[in-house]
C-alpha cells in the first residue's frame, strides 16, 4: 500500500479559559466517554466470513440491476463475485477514511478554540483509532485482498488534510466524509453479507453519529458569522467534494479487478437506478448536515442536483 504523506501547516491554539462555554459539546463529550467500546473484546472475531461463497437471492430490484449490468452475460456467479468485491472495496475505503479521520481528530485537538471542543476531539481520536483497528483486522484476517484508497477519495482526503483552516478540515471530514460513512454503515444490514462486518458497522455507526453532531455544533456558529466571500469559498469546497465522492461510487477499482470494460462499468454505475438511489440515500445525511450548518445554499443545492445526488424529497426540503 505504501506511505501516504500530506504536507500541512496548522496553528496550534491553546485556551487559558478552562470553563465550558458550549453545553451541547460538553454533553456530547460526556456521552462519548460512556459509549467507548473495545475492538478486541466487543467483537466476536471467531465469526467466519465465507468470502466468495454463493449469496442468497437479492430483491427483484437488485436482480433487475444485475440483468442490466455488464456482468449479466457471465451468469449469476459473477453477480455474487461483484457483491463480495463491492463489500471488500467499501470496507477498504472505510479503513482509509478512518485513518484520515484519526489524523483530523488529532489535529482538531490542536486547532479548535475552546477547551470542551478539545476534549471532544480527543475522544473522537480514540474512536477513530478503534475503527482503524477493527476494519484493518477484518480486512487482514477475513478478506483475500483489500483495495488501495480510490483516487477520488484520496484526492478529497489530500485536500482536507492539507488545508490550514480548521473549519475547512472539519467541513470536509466531519460533515462530508463522516456523514457519508454514517449513512453507509446504517445500510450495512442490506449491503453487507456476513454477520461480522454487520456487527462492526453497527458499532461504528453509533460513533459516527456523534462525530457528525460535533461537526455541526462546531461549525454552525462559525458559518453564520462568515462573510459572503468566505462562505462562497466553502460552497465551492462542498461541491468539489461532492463531485469527488460521486466519482468514487462509479466503482472503477472493482471493474478493473473483475476485468470488466471500464466504460461499460462506469456507465452502468452512473446510470443504473438502484445505484443512483443508493448514492442519493447516503448523500441525504450530508444534505441534512449542510442544512444544519447553513451551507445548503441555493448554489450548493443546485450543484448537488446537477450531480444527481438529491432525491425528490431532498429537493423539497
Amino acid at each position: 500500500m505504501g506511505e501516504w504523506r500530506v504536507p500541512a501547516t496548522v496553528l496550534a491554539q491553546l485556551s487559558s479559559d478552562y470553563r465550558p462555554t458550549n453545553p451541547r459539546i460538553e454533553s456530547l463529550y460526556q456521552r462519548a466517554k460512556q459509549a467507548q467500546w473495545n475492538a478486541a473484546t466487543d467483537v466476536d472475531w471467531t465469526l467466519q466470513v465465507p468470502f466468495g461463497a454463493p449469496l442468497p437471492d437479492d430483491s427483484r430490484y437488485a436482480m433487475a440491476s444485475f440483468e442490466a449490468s455488464p456482468l449479466a452475460r457471465r451468469g449469476r456467479p459473477a453477480w455474487d463475485s461483484f457483491r463480495w468485491e463491492l463489500q471488500s472495496w467499501m470496507v477498504s475505503q472505510f479503513l482509509h477514511g478512518e485513518q484520515a479521520a484519526l489524523v483530523v481528530a488529532a489535529r482538531l485537538v490542536e486547532v479548535v478554540p475552546d477547551v470542551e471542543s478539545k476534549f471532544y476531539a480527543a475522544s473522537q481520536a480514540m474512536d477513530e483509532a478503534r475503527h482503524v483497528e477493527a476494519f484493518s483486522r477484518y480486512l487482514r484476517e477475513k478478506v483475500p485482498q483489500m483495495y488501495p484508497v480510490t483516487a477520488s477519495l484520496g484526492a478529497l482526503l489530500d485536500d482536507v488534510l492539507a488545508d490550514s483552516r480548521w473549519d475547512v478540515t472539519a467541513l470536509g471530514m466531519q460533515i462530508i466524509v463522516e456523514a457519508l460513512a454514517m449513512a453507509a454503515f446504517r445500510l450495512a444490514d442490506t449491503t453487507f453479507h456476513d454477520d461480522l462486518i454487520k456487527h462492526i458497522a453497527r458499532l461504528v455507526a453509533r460513533d459516527e453519529a456523534r462525530h457528525v453532531s460535533f461537526g455541526v455544533l462546531s461549525l454552525e456558529r462559525v458559518y453564520r458569522e462568515m462573510t459572503t466571500t468566505e462562505r462562497a469559498d466553502r460552497e465551492e469546497m462542498v461541491l468539489d467534494a461532492a463531485s469527488l465522492m460521486r466519482r468514487r461510487f462509479l466503482l472503477e477499482d472493482i471493474w478493473e479487478r473483475l476485468d470488466v470494460g471500464m466504460d461499460d462499468g462506469v456507465r452502468y454505475a452512473a446510470n443504473n437506478p438502484l445505484m443512483v438511489k443508493y448514492r442519493q440515500a447516503i448523500f441525504a445525511k450530508v444534505v441534512t448536515a449542510l442544512d444544519n450548518i447553513g451551507l445548503l445554499t441555493p448554489r450548493v443545492r443546485e450543484g448537488l442536483e446537477q450531480l444527481g445526488l438529491l432525491d425528490f424529497g431532498a429537493r423539497r426540503v
